[in-house]
């Protein structure tokens, strides 16, 4: 029998969504810690530089050929696409194909420790959209990426990276969350259409990880972020329309925890709101290619720096990994790039003879480079019971002449604890923005987003 106590109970407490959405709706810029708004900025420069470099590849041509096709031509096109100058869609269709060209190489940011969330991919592109669409400030579309990352990387945590182990791509099911509470934001939702923005974008994650187990197919790897972004528009505009979802959409029966994770754990979803920023938590790649390749990726290019030794030199490589690693990871013979970017032995062995920090050596020709793919077949990946993290690894390097070489590969340049600078910044985002001849002008206007009076230049 209920008591009267425990009705009281039930009719004052409050959902994970009510509280989060309470959070973005009050959420002001000027409350802001600076080092958070700053990290905040830092990802959105990396998001424009990695999408504008991935507009360059076949699938991210593909993509846009789909939006420019159903998404172009309307009186209310306003917002544009990375790379595409002078196109302008409709905000669910720029938010589909910028979120896909952002994930097209692999080098877009995510959380660390590692949850499966996205917030450059998954969350900058459906902001850009919504402030293009309403002509939003500098300052909207910071404190927007900054509520949606604060929500997306509290999802993730609460599902203890569960969701792959069963076979989905997390950032497609997480991703939608972190856009919808964007968008919204930008978009002007109070606390209770939040609520239900969030309840409706749980029924528009999707994705799985079929395609690393496939011959083709990891096409859809990328796809699974654009929709992210769309659904988080569609979320977001219909919630403003009085459109309802559940309330219990996070923690609740059949709600995200329940159905797409296990050993879930829903207090993390609203932990230290306003004082624990997950922001602070935003990690960005300095190779394009899996965020579990970039340890023992790092660790061999600094043994062959210090011990001044080339590909042509390497006898063998072997690698102890996560049960992560070993499970999902370990491609000895990808199909296509994209599989190949997912594999930690193709990875490693394209840095035995290729520069990983240039971007562009992740393409065709290095899949079709005998050497690298001889190297890749010849890796040996096992598994380390005792690994710290998901990305912990241990590399072993023989070479001809007898030598050998050992590293832990524990972290990498751009982790939250060794962070790029805005100068190291810089020069990636030249890297990346080379040949546009405004590169220089985005990247000062971003600088200083919260005081421009639109996102982008």
């Amino acid at each position: 029998m209920t008591t009267a106590s425990q009705t009281a109970a039930q009719t004052t407490s409050q959902t994970a969504s009510q509280t989060l959405a309470k959070f973005v709706a009050d959420l002001s810029l000027d409350g802001v810690p600076a080092e958070v708004k700053e990290r905040a900025k830092d990802c959105i420069i990396d998001t424009v530089a990695v999408g504008s470099f991935g507009a360059r590849f076949p699938w991210s041509r593909m993509m846009v050929a789909h939006a420019r096709q159903y998404g172009a031509g309307g009186p209310g096109d306003k917002c544009s696409v990375f790379g595409y100058p002078g196109l302008k869609l409709s905000a669910p269709l720029a938010a589909l194909a910028n979120g896909s060209l952002v994930h097209a190489n692999e080098q877009d940011s995510l959380r660390q420790p590692g949850s499966g969330v996205h917030a450059g991919a998954c969350i900058v592109p459906a902001v850009l959209a919504a402030c293009e669409e309403t002509g939003a400030d500098g300052k909207t579309a910071l404190a927007a990426f900054i509520a949606g990352t604060e929500v997306l990387f509290r999802v993730g945590a609460a599902s203890h990276h569960s969701s792959e182990k069963l076979g989905f791509h997390a950032p497609g099911l997480t991703g939608p969350y972190g856009a919808a509470v964007a968008a919204g934001k930008v978009y002007g939702l109070n606390a209770e259409q939040l609520v239900n923005a969030l309840g409706i974008a749980g029924s528009l994650g999707g994705g799985v990880l079929a395609f690393t187990k496939a011959q083709q197919g990891a096409m859809v790897k990328r796809l699974h972020m654009g929709r992210a972004c769309e659904a988080g528009i569609l979320a977001a505009r219909l919630a403003k329309l009085g459109y309802t979802g559940p309330e219990t959409i996070l923690e609740g029966k059949f709600g995200f925890l329940d159905v797409y994770c296990r050993d879930g754990e829903a207090a993390l979803l609203t932990s230290k709101l306003n004082t624990d920023w997950e922001t602070m938590r935003i990690c960005m790649k300095r190779y394009a290619c899996h965020v579990t390749s970039h340890p023992p990726v790092q660790a061999l290019r600094e043994l062959m720096t210090k011990n001044a030794f080339k590909g042509a030199d390497v006898e063998s490589i072997s690698i102890e990994a996560s049960d992560k690693v070993v499970s999902h990871h370990v491609i000895p013979e990808p199909s296509d790039i994209m599989q190949g970017q997912y594999s930690m032995p193709f990875n490693v062995a394209l840095a035995v003879y290729r520069d990983p920090d240039d971007a562009a050596s992740f393409d065709d020709s290095a899949m079709a480079d005998p050497a690298i793919r001889a190297m890749c077949r010849s890796i040996k990946v096992t598994l380390d019971e005792n690994a710290k993290t998901n990305w912990s690894s241990r590399l072993a390097v023989k070479l001809k002449d007898g030598r050998q070489f050992t590293a832990e590969g524990e972290s990498f340049k751009g982790m939250p604890k060794d962070p790029l600078n805005r100068q190291q910044l810089g020069h990636k985002f030249s890297l990346l923005m080379a040949g546009q001849a405004d590169a220089a002008r985005i990247f000062s206007h971003l600088e200083k987003l919260e005081t421009q009076s639109r996102f982008l230049p």
